[in-house]
């Protein structure tokens, strides 16, 4: 499986491992000593020590967990291995952990240990973790089964490795990879290679990658074709889109990874973020702040919901469609802010459009009904974009996210900002938000975003973002 893409399923794994160990281990402590005593008092006369006792060994108990599971190379990818294999591995890490645990207690002289917790413990932990991989594997082939979950994938070439490579590909669904088809790298475009599509030749290619959504293309050429392909391969950095190669170009600016397929070696060109670990802390932050953020704020957005409603006619939420990761459609969720068939008068007020470029912002709009005035102004209108980050469609920090029509009349180089997540906030918001009127610029900032992104990038944007929106500087 292509490393950055199991890398992030493998941190999410772990997590739920040590939290299933979690659980295991409170489950084992009340089971013990509340529940045995009542069941079997022969057995069991008396109460545990208390549970604040026992926490004290958790934070041991998931590092051994952690090393074995490491050691045991459980994260690696699973796509060979049997569950009878798999099954055997956990009980290996439940047996020798629980092992460790009680040598331990015992070299430790820690007498409040008890034999009978540390029993449940370990077949709490065996269920669950078992539990918990059956559950994978299930739900992986029901979200492939049902289209979700994937990546776009478009192969330059019209060879054997090529052919083998699409068969490596469609023979492991469960990696969650698409083949959309061939490109032929000459003149000529048969309609069919290996009973698979062929969707043009190299000089359609630009068209190709415009129309669809493509996530990656892999350059399966020989050495000969190649010279001819640096600019492809220069077209996939400047869209945004991932290429991937076996040999190396001297003048592109992108990052390169060194990357296999099934021991095909291939070389990643990409101006993307490539850190799996930092952009998974980064989903992982997007859905803890959007969630407690929907809980905390649901109060303010009844009322606001509640004062739209009685000032104006219409819906509350202003529903559009918009382009996210690589051209990706989605529903964006604003607070409606605008009159009723505000659209259908758009045409009237093209001459108050502030923005040079495909964007329209006109901040004495008179479409803006009072109380959305006050909400762009205190930018509360976006407070429903919370939902498309906990869906995934959005980011806390990111591009803006870009309506279709305006992505159409997008040059070359503006597409690549599509090649992350849009975000509720962003460099552009920071530094001036709606008061930066050239289109390119807009553009800039993001690319300069996806150029320089970090983690800490994003905390420093959100930081920024708070007075920005209580001043209302550049709001409307």
């Amino acid at each position: 499986m292509l490393k950055e893409q199991a890398r992030t399923v493998a941190y999410w794994v772990w997590i739920t491992d040590l939290a299933l160990t979690t659980a295991a281990f409170m489950l084992a402590w009340a089971l013990r000593s509340h529940l045995a005593p009542r069941v079997f008092p022969g057995l069991f006369p008396t109460e545990l020590y208390p549970l604040s006792r026992y926490l004290g060994l958790l934070p041991f108990v998931l590092i051994i967990w952690t090393a074995l599971l490491l050691s045991r190379e459980t994260y690696s990818s699973r796509r060979v291995v049997s569950l009878s294999a798999e099954a055997w591995q956990v009980l290996q890490i439940v047996a020798l952990g629980s092992l460790a645990l009680a040598t331990t207690g015992w070299a430790l002289r820690l007498d409040f240990i008890s034999r009978p917790f540390l029993l449940l413990f370990a077949g709490l932990d065996l269920i669950f973790l078992l539990a918990e991989k059956i559950s994978l594997r299930l739900l992986a082939r029901q979200v492939r089964a049902r289209g979700y979950n994937y990546r776009n994938l478009l192969i330059v070439g019209l060879n054997n490795r090529a052919a083998e490579v699409a068969r490596i590909i469609e023979e492991h669904p469960h990696w969650g990879l698409r083949l959309l088809g061939f490109v032929a790298p000459n003149g000529d475009a048969p309609g069919e290679f290996h009973g698979r599509r062929v969707l043009g030749s190299n000089e359609d290619l630009e068209r190709i990658l415009e129309d669809q959504v493509v996530d990656e293309v892999f350059f399966i050429l020989s050495r000969r074709q190649l010279d001819d392909f640096e600019s492809a391969i220069l077209l996939c950095s400047e869209l945004g889109i991932r290429s991937r190669v076996a040999l190396y170009f001297p003048h592109l600016k992108a990052r390169v990874l060194m990357e296999d397929l099934e021991g095909i070696p291939l070389l990643t060109f990409t101006t993307t973020p490539a850190s799996a670990f930092q952009l998974f802390l980064k989903s992982l932050l997007d859905f803890a702040l959007s969630a407690l953020g929907l809980i905390i704020l649901s109060p303010l957005m009844l009322l606001i919901a509640l004062a739209i409603k009685l000032s104006s006619r219409g819906p509350v939420f202003f529903i559009q469609e918009r382009c996210g990761l690589n051209g990706r459609r989605f529903r964006l969720y604003k607070f409606r802010t605008m009159v009723r068939d505000a659209e259908k008068k758009k045409a009237e007020i093209e001459h108050l459009n502030r923005v040079e470029g495909h964007a329209f912002k006109a901040p004495d709009d008179p479409r803006i009904t009072p109380v959305g005035r006050i909400l762009r102004r205190s930018s509360l209108d976006e407070l429903p974009q919370l939902i498309n980050i906990l869906q995934g469609r959005m980011s806390l920090v990111g591009p803006r996210p870009p309506i279709p029509e305006e992505v159409e009349h997008y040059q070359r180089w503006q597409r690549r900002r599509l090649s992350m997540r849009p975000g509720l906030t962003g460099l552009w918001q920071v530094s001036g938000r709606a008061g930066i009127e050239d289109f390119n610029h807009w553009i800039r900032l993001d690319l300069r975003y996806i150029d320089q992104w970090s983690l800490w990038l994003d905390v420093k944007i959100l930081l920024k973002t708070i007075p920005a929106v209580l001043s209302g500087r550049g709001a409307g």
